[in-house]
């Protein structure tokens, strides 16, 4: 008596822009696939408190830091409209 399973995946579309899928290339590793990358990407994500971070910041240009973090989170939100 023989039994034979067979696991397959379920492929998906979707539409990337051209600034997302250069990103998500950039970010691939040998012998990755963009479903790795996502995936790692999305289990790291959430994996380390914020506590992790406390402390860690050794520049003095927080300012600067922070300004450009608003600059690009506002071009950000006006691609979107």
């Amino acid at each position: 008596m023989y039994a034979y399973a067979h696991a397959y995946t379920m492929t998906k579309v979707i539409s990337l822009s051209e600034e997302a899928y250069k990103t998500l290339k950039d970010l691939k590793r040998r012998g990755e696939s963009f479903s790795d990358v996502i995936m790692r990407m999305v289990k790291g994500a959430g994996s380390r408190p914020l506590l992790d971070f406390a402390g860690k910041w050794a520049g003095d240009d927080v300012n600067e830091v922070f300004e450009k973090v608003l600059l690009e989170r506002e071009e950000a939100q006006s691609r979107e409209l």
